[in-house]
């Protein structure tokens, strides 16, 4: 049953995303839409958190960062617009907002709005896993469209995967939770931001979240950094991890 904090993630995550859409659509130079969007939607969720979560502390990568979180039992992790590049280009709708909760060491709500695609991924309705085998029989792989890892490529040759490159983490993430690939895998640093949104819908949906050498992933932590990630169907998890060891 949703809890009242997967409903709040989801509802803020879909209205920031709302807001954002009604930017982009009044145009502008591309920088300073980009600004514009990680700006105000800075600042309606952190509001909006402090307005009805006023207890609980926030760590938003558009905000200064207070140390005071890290002696708090509540934290809340936003990524006011994950793939700024991608929200200032026309027609690219691989952009999210991520709202995430944290409590206590552990994820225990999340959201992932992707305004241009019309969707909200939540703890609140993560769907179900899709199944682990695409239809055509070729393993899907999301990579990063900027910052790829130096090893996907050979990951493809052994695992005879397909490297699909996007924007946002959480548009990769929500690839694999709604089934259109298998897997998301990253390397080269990240902040909790752009992943703690992701897992925690990730997991609501069964799937498997690790970092690339299968160990825990950490959040509000004292540097807030996830430096790799792996996303996908459970039933692959082993052979994946198997893998990116043998040729990392």
């Amino acid at each position: 049953m949703a809890s009242g904090d997967d409903r709040l993630a989801a509802e803020l995550a879909a209205e920031a995303g709302r807001r954002l859409l009604e930017l982009r659509a009044g145009s502008g130079e591309p920088d300073a839409l980009r600004h514009a969007g990680d700006r105000g939607s800075h600042e309606f969720l952190t509001a909006e958190l402090a307005r009805r979560r006023p207890g609980d502390a926030v760590l938003s990568e558009e905000g200064d960062d207070d140390p005071g979180r890290l002696a708090a039992s509540r934290v809340w992790i936003v990524d006011p617009l994950d793939g700024t590049r991608e929200f200032g280009e026309p027609g690219r709708t691989d952009w999210a907002v991520h709202v995430a909760l944290w409590e206590r060491g552990e994820l225990t709500a999340g959201a992932v709005a992707l305004p241009a695609q019309g969707k909200v991924l939540s703890t609140a309705e993560p769907g179900a896993a899709s199944s682990p085998t695409p239809p055509s029989g070729t393993l899907r792989l999301v990579v990063s469209r900027s910052r790829p890892p130096d090893f996907v490529k050979r990951l493809a040759d052994k695992t005879g995967a397909v490297l699909v490159p996007l924007g946002s983490a959480g548009a990769k993430a929500a690839a694999v939770i709604c089934g259109s690939a298998q897997g998301y895998v990253h390397s080269g640093g990240q902040w909790e931001w752009d992943s703690a949104a992701p897992v925690a819908v990730a997991r609501a949906a069964k799937l498997h979240a690790s970092r690339i050498d299968g160990s825990k992933l950490s959040y509000n932590q004292a540097v807030p950094s996830v430096p790799d990630i792996l996303i996908c169907q459970a039933a692959l998890a082993g052979m994946l991890l198997e893998a990116i060891r043998s040729v990392r």
